[in-house]
């Protein structure tokens, strides 16, 4: 199962959305293990990390640390000058956290832990020392609306479709709202978390959450490999302090997404979302 991808649709139950959207998750073809993987590689200056799971390329909390872990070994790396963020398969680019784990949690610690897993990759990609581009190959919900907008500059394709939808589980987007308030402004984040509908990828850019929107796949390959190329010729010393610009104020978000977690945590114990969680699994 797959967190963070459920649909509403009208007046129908969001956990009967919820059963049915699934369906979008289980489209990737896995290149790697059934556990899921996360892989790096440096060629000609451009550092990539890739990520995949079986499940819509959701990411249990396993791979959310690698990935973090990923991207700040590559922002260390001085042979990489510029990082390419990416999934694997022909499915989602990333369906949220894992489900699975969502529903394992049994008390308060493990639930800030569970809901941190994000927040350690945000952190990892807005204070890499180099610019980090995202490349959004398909639809993307919940935490992987925040990678979009943790990214410096993202690349998607038109199908990209995105959403937040963790109130349909009776939780918000607490972690990830940060940063996709910081990319996107208030009113659109508040929009995104209320009707937790599909927004597509021409809202997505007029938004700024996708910086570029490119007809099919092959445009958005041409265009993170020009990009990247592009960046990993450009002056080091210049995009670090240009990132630092992007990001500046954010030096108090440890504390921040940390407080968010804990939200979360606290709330996917309560009896509204236990109920919900379990009138999901009964179906």
């Amino acid at each position: 199962m797959v967190f963070a991808i459920c649909q509403i649709y009208g007046t129908r139950p969001p956990l009967d959305n919820l059963r049915e959207s699934l369906t979008f998750g289980m489209t990737s073809t896995p290149p790697s293990t059934p556990e899921g993987s996360v892989q790096t590689s440096i060629t000609d200056g451009v550092g990539t990390v890739s990520f995949h799971h079986p499940k819509g390329n959701s990411l249990p909390g396993r791979l959310l640390n690698e990935l973090a872990g990923a991207v700040r070994e590559l922002g260390e790396d001085s042979a990489a000058r510029v990082i390419v963020m990416r999934s694997e398969g022909t499915g989602p680019f990333c369906a949220g956290a894992s489900f699975d784990e969502l529903v394992a949690i049994q008390d308060l610690d493990s639930g800030q832990q569970f809901f941190s897993g994000f927040a350690k990759v945000i952190l990892a990609m807005i204070r890499a020392p180099k610019f980090v581009l995202t490349r959004v190959h398909g639809k993307t919900a919940g935490g992987g609306v925040g990678l979009v907008a943790a990214s410096d500059y993202s690349l998607a394709v038109k199908t990209a479709s995105a959403k937040l939808s963790e109130l349909a589980v009776g939780i918000g987007p607490f972690v990830v709202g940060p940063v996709i308030e910081k990319k996107i402004g208030l009113a659109a984040f508040s929009a995104m978390t209320v009707d937790a509908d599909w927004r597509d990828a021409a809202w997505c850019e007029r938004q700024a959450l996708y910086s570029r929107v490119f007809d099919d796949l092959a445009a958005l390959d041409a265009g993170v490999d020009a990009l990247a190329k592009t960046l990993a010729a450009s002056n080091p010393e210049a995009m670090e302090l240009l990132k630092q610009v992007f990001w500046e104020g954010t030096r108090s978000w440890d504390t921040l997404l940390n407080t968010r977690a804990g939200m979360s945590g606290r709330l996917v114990l309560s009896d509204f979302t236990r109920n919900a969680i379990g009138s999901f699994k009964a179906k």
